[in-house]
């Protein structure tokens, strides 16, 4: 697709600032009203979906010139698809969403760069990953656990790390106990190892085609060699990549592609997995933005006018992963749930995606100090999510504004409820 294809949808917009809020009929007060973190930030209309909409609009007629200040715009942006899911209540003939990335392949193929994204695509094609950690680290989270190597052996469950979990010290303990719950519950495991490597969905949205595609493409073939029937991933990135973008790209995955709550799930309600430890807090959850609205499955392209479009082919953010995360919480003995204002397919970003992590720092600690506000205006006594990148910077935020708010990942309270939270941690 090219900026070209989505012409109708950017003459279609009609300026009404939907994009901006939470659907009015969801709104719980004045304070949490607000759904996207650049025009909260930056307070100007260019740094809105309908402002980026007028931006692309006004570069493919003509009418202005992409320059450096205007990439700037784009970038500012965490791509968490917030406004689009605003935008379809009202308009679903608009892909807002898809027209912010063509926006970022416009930036690329026109040379307009980011220092930062440059490092980022420069480190994925040197180690693999995002973070420019050595490639050949990569598998060493998984020493002595005794999980099947795919590059020798085949398996029935393919476990996907992810570049954050596989890097993060912070998260060894995290990844690690995700393989052992998966080897408690009696599944048939294998990893890539040091041979792992990223989704290449980071790639994609920094506006880089072509290395989002080789990647999708070396997985497909780890896969295939693999004879995995599942692929499991603690990433909410990577889970949203291969749901979506894949299938889109026809790249389509020869398996069932499970987020690492949705195994979870699974396996306690069958019976396979028991928790058994008191757990007595009260947790707010946060939605992972992938996890979400972005993890919907690909649904098909619609050729024609989109008022035609029928409902099963609309992306609109409600098929995302919800009910399995609320579900494992539910299932900790003693634990207790209060919810945000902005949940679901309406969630807050935690301000890690889109590379702004890399490029905006401040804007991004920004963005989850907001939702740090929210989860404590709750009175929860925690906060879990599912999401190594929303892990690493809410933790960050909460102890940047010392707020006595723990910041759990799913998995490491699943790992203490199922009794083997002190099992091979690292």
């Amino acid at each position: 697709m090219a900026l070209s294809d989505y012409q109708r949808d950017m003459e279609g917009c009609s300026r009404c600032s939907s994009c901006k809020w939470v659907p009015f009929n969801q709104i719980k007060s004045w304070r949490f009203a607000k759904n996207c973190p650049s025009i909260c930030r930056y307070n100007f209309h260019a740094y809105s979906g309908s402002g980026r909409m007028i931006i692309g609009l006004s570069l493919l007629t003509g009418r202005s010139e992409l320059n450096d200040n205007v990439a700037e715009i784009v970038y500012k942006c965490q791509l968490c698809g917030a406004c689009d899911t605003a935008c379809k209540v009202y308009r679903d003939d608009i892909d807002l969403t898809e027209v912010l990335l063509e926006l970022r392949a416009h930036c690329v193929e026109q040379g307009f760069l980011m220092v930062e994204h440059m490092a980022m695509i420069d480190a994925l094609k040197r180690e693999d990953n995002v973070l420019g950690e050595p490639k050949a680290k990569r598998g060493e989270w998984a020493e002595g656990l005794p999980l099947k190597d795919i590059n020798r052996e085949r398996c029935e469950v393919l476990f996907h790390a992810g570049c954050r979990y596989s890097y993060d010290p912070d998260l060894r303990g995290t990844v690690r106990g995700a393989a052992l719950l998966l080897l408690e519950a009696g599944l048939d495991v294998g990893i890539a190892g040091a041979e792992e490597s990223c989704c290449g969905g980071r790639a994609y949205e920094l506006g880089y085609r072509g290395e989002a595609e080789n990647y999708a493409e070396d997985l497909l073939s780890r896969v295939k060699a693999s004879g995995a029937r599942i692929l499991v991933t603690p990433c909410a990135d990577g889970y949203a990549h291969f749901r979506y973008l894949y299938p889109r790209m026809g790249k389509e995955l020869p398996c069932e592609i499970l987020h690492m709550t949705q195994l979870l799930d699974r396996l306690v309600r069958e019976g396979r997995l028991r928790f058994r430890e008191q757990f007595p807090l009260l947790f707010t959850y946060h939605d992972p933005c992938h996890l979400g609205r972005m993890g919907e499955p690909y649904l098909g392209d619609w050729k024609g006018d989109k008022l035609q479009r029928p409902m099963s082919l609309k992306r609109a953010g409600r098929k995302g992963v919800y009910e399995a995360p609320r579900n494992l919480i539910q299932a900790l003995p003693g634990a207790g749930l209060v919810e945000m204002e902005r949940i679901r397919e309406y969630s807050w970003c935690c301000g890690a995606g889109g590379g702004v992590h890399e490029a905006f720092p401040e804007f991004s600690s920004w963005t989850a100090r907001e939702r740090v506000e929210e989860a404590l205006a709750t009175g929860a006594e925690a906060l879990a999510t599912a999401c190594p990148w929303c892990v690493r910077v809410l933790r960050d935020a909460s102890r940047e504004m010392r707020a006595e708010l723990p910041v759990y990942d799913l998995v490491d309270l699943a790992l203490q409820a199922a009794g083997i939270a002190e099992k091979e941690r690292v």
